[in-house]
């Protein structure tokens, strides 16, 4: 919950603290005093957008502050760690300064972070309520939100299972729309795929088979050449002409040494080479005529050869640089091709599959529908009883769970509408249902959406009347009601402040009120002044202590805050509001 709030130029307000506790706290002051500063305050911490004109005349930065205790709220810290602040003691403080020139920044744990970060942490802690923002209650999304919120586990449980099915549907639809919208180009694909494989298969290269061949075709195509240099390296050898070659020049060598090798050993060892070298030219020469004698001019040979590589090429121009690229592309196109053939007998299988999704989605929704619909009367007549509290004693609150049919032709361009008991419905992610709340605030008149149905004063009360309702299954921590007593009065006012402080034994609210009989229920009461030194108005937050309190409560009440009159009717208020709170013991807000 929020434990203070600190501001600083913005508006009137020069500097102040407000520190807020459990329970109702109430901010009351004069009309222009700066109350409304405090729900822009609170505004600026939740993300909201900056005005440039709410600085405070001649200051250079306005600047609000909020100390958030996180030790009841999951996660929050650890949100807070992720944005690159950090939490002491179980505090975050968000900040929020907001330059005359216009620009804005934002914190949060210490570290600057984008005001939209801000917004999505500070969010879930705040419901602010106010003239301006009783549209919340008109979204359709927000009383469907509500109502399954009411309904607790029973109806979120009923809700997963249905969006478990609705996911189910979804990821297998769009699968099939793929299949059969691609069905074409998947074809040709197969087609293409199919005739480079049977080409390959046509030759049946083999791995290597391209570098081989080439090797043999520039031997066969040089034979005579090869044979001649042969013939001619073994004569230069060994020459059966008589004539010099190298073996004898060898022999004649070694014969010169060998009568001196044992004079010196230097000599010997040099002999001793040459033998080597006369050995290694007998083999030399001896493999030299016997490849002279095996190159062999084969023209059939060589036309085989050259015509093999031509078809080679051929594959190699169209599915790869070699025979072994050709060769891999031919194992990624069989399982392609696989693939596809799959995909395409997947057809029926996936449509079976879609039947199946939607006979299941169809009754996961009616389960969540007939649960919806049995948690919105209880609801609605929570509601009702609130509302009789709240001086509207003949108000009729229902809300509505209705299932749109969708007839021949009008869901053309959308999602095929589901068949439930011989019903085509529209459905989404959250189930069939169209959640609308009505209100009848008068006797003989018939429930109307809320938009057109109440006035603004009413619709405040049917506002508070929701929350007091919902407070025990709302996630938010703290309520803030600007004004949101206006129009109404009296009677009236004292069953809004009860109402108020029943909502405070669950949560933490804050109350920006001018009504008397609201602000004699709270635990603390904070008042607005406003001081000026003729030129320059400022005000200030002050927490008012038993005394004050009925001096301030006797101001709004008369204006005057010294009349015995009014003293005596603040002090019946009080009384009044002490023996309401002491009936019931009030929990820790948050």
């Amino acid at each position: 919950m929020l434990e203070e709030i600190r501001i600083s130029s913005l508006g009137v307000i020069d500097s102040s603290t407000l520190q807020l506790g459990p329970g109702l706290t109430v901010v009351t002051g004069e009309t222009g005093a700066g109350k409304t500063m405090v729900v822009t305050a609170l505004g600026l911490l939740l993300g909201g957008r900056a005005d440039s004109g709410a600085v405070r005349t001649g200051a250079r930065a306005a600047r609000v502050e909020g100390v958030v205790d996180v030790s009841g709220l999951a996660g929050f810290a650890d949100a807070v760690e992720e944005a690159g602040g950090v939490a002491e003691d179980d505090r975050v403080v968000l900040a929020r300064n907001i330059a005359a020139e216009g620009r804005s920044r934002a914190f949060a744990g210490g570290a600057s972070v984008p005001v939209a970060v801000l917004g999505e942490l500070a969010g879930p802690l705040v419901a602010v309520h106010g003239q301006s923002d009783q549209h919340r209650l008109l979204r359709p999304v927000a009383q469907r939100e509500a109502l399954d919120r009411f309904g607790s586990t029973h109806v979120a449980g009923l809700a997963a299972a249905y969006r478990t099915v609705f996911d189910e549907l979804v990821a297998v639809e769009r699968e099939l729309a793929d299949v059969v919208t691609h069905a074409a180009e998947r074809a040709q694909e197969a087609d293409l795929l199919r005739f480079g494989l049977e080409q390959i298969a046509a030759v049946e290269p083999q791995p290597g088979e391209d570098e081989e061949l080439a090797a043999e075709e520039s031997r066969l195509g040089y034979a005579d050449e090869l044979r001649t240099a042969a013939e001619r390296a073994r004569e230069a050898l060994s020459s059966e002409q008589g004539t010099p070659d190298a073996l004898g020049a060898v022999a004649a060598a070694r014969h010169a040494l060998d009568g001196v090798v044992e004079h010196d050993p230097a000599i010997a060892a040099l002999a001793q080479r040459l033998a080597e070298v006369g050995y290694l030219m007998t083999d030399v020469a001896a493999d030299v005529a016997s490849y002279a004698s095996g190159v062999d001019t084969d023209p059939q040979r060589l036309a085989a050869v050259s015509e093999r590589r031509a078809a080679l090429t051929a594959l190699t121009r169209k599915y790869g640089e070699t025979v072994d690229a050709v060769l891999a592309w031919s194992e990624r196109s069989a399982r392609r091709l696989a693939e596809i053939d799959l995909a395409d007998d997947s057809v029926g299988e996936l449509e079976a599959r879609r039947a199946e999704l939607r006979a299941r989605l169809a009754d996961a929704g009616q389960a969540l529908s007939a649960a919806r619909a049995e948690v919105a009367a209880d609801l609605a007549a929570r509601v009702e009883e609130e509302l009789a509290h709240l001086a509207m004693p003949h108000a009729r609150f229902r809300i509505a769970v209705r299932q749109a049919e969708v007839g021949p032709g009008d869901a053309e361009g959308e999602r095929e509408p589901l068949e439930v008991e011989g019903r085509r419905l529209r459905f989404a992610a959250h189930g069939l249902d169209e959640v609308e709340m009505l209100l009848a605030a008068n006797t003989g008149s018939e429930p109307r959406p809320l938009s057109k149905g109440a006035s603004g004063g009413e619709l405040s009360r049917v506002m508070l009347a929701l929350e007091v309702s919902l407070a025990a299954t709302s996630p938010v921590p703290t309520f803030v009601f600007d004004e949101v007593d206006a129009g109404v009065g009296g009677k009236a006012g004292i069953e809004i402040g009860r109402r108020l402080a029943a909502l405070a034994r669950h949560k933490q609210v804050l109350v920006v009120t001018h009504l008397p009989q609201v602000a004699a229920y709270a635990d603390t009461h904070v008042v607005v002044r406003k001081e000026s030194d003729g030129s320059v108005t400022s005000s200030g937050l002050d927490v008012l202590d038993d005394a004050a309190r009925e001096h301030e409560l006797s101001r709004m009440l008369a204006g005057l805050e010294s009349s015995d009159t009014a003293v005596a009717h603040a002090r019946e208020l009080l009384a009044t509001a002490a023996t309401s709170r002491s009936r019931r013991p009030r929990t820790r807000a948050g």
